[in-house]
């Protein structure tokens, strides 16, 4: 079942470039992680709605967790961690499901003190296993533990779906 088509999603985008940037005024740059390959490409698409808005510089960089064992392997964070020190750093997902990949996404982060690491997410779903709060989320949804969210925004039909 279709929970969101593109004209929502960038709407949804849309707004949450506006959150961001109102919560983030007066910074001179902040930097969006993205999450594997999903969480970048929502990354990218936040990116180009500040700049559009904002008078700040937006950095992205990519981190790459494993989500179905996130301590199998090392969590990379493309960008050197010392360009993030004193920074605004948001960690960007599509979807948010128990939170244990956003969770270990912080995890390079605990090596550098940040000024502030925020999260946003395209939808958030309500079963947190591991205390992690959504500060940007384009859509909340309860669902059964059962339900897949599948985001897709490549190509020119963009979707959020139900199973």
């Amino acid at each position: 079942m279709k929970i969101l088509d593109k004209k929502q999603i960038s709407q949804k985008i849309k707004r949450l470039a506006f959150e961001i940037y109102e919560c983030n005024y007066g910074e001179k740059e902040i930097t969006l992680a993205g999450i594997n390959n999903n969480g970048m490409r929502f990354a990218e698409l936040l990116k180009s709605q500040l700049e559009d808005i904002s008078d700040f510089k937006v950095a992205i960089t990519q981190l790459q967790v494993n989500p179905a064992n996130p301590v199998a392997e090392d969590i990379e964070i493309a960008r050197p961690l010392k360009e993030l020190r004193r920074g605004v750093v948001i960690i960007v997902d599509d979807v948010a499901n128990t939170g244990r990949t956003i969770f270990y996404a912080f995890k390079p982060l605990l090596d550098i003190v940040p000024k502030r690491v925020e999260t946003a997410v395209l939808v958030d779903r309500k079963h947190k296993s591991f205390p992690v709060k959504v500060d940007y989320v384009g859509l909340s949804l309860s669902t059964t533990l059962k339900e897949n969210i599948e985001v897709d925004l490549e190509g020119r039909d963009w979707s959020v779906t139900l199973d």
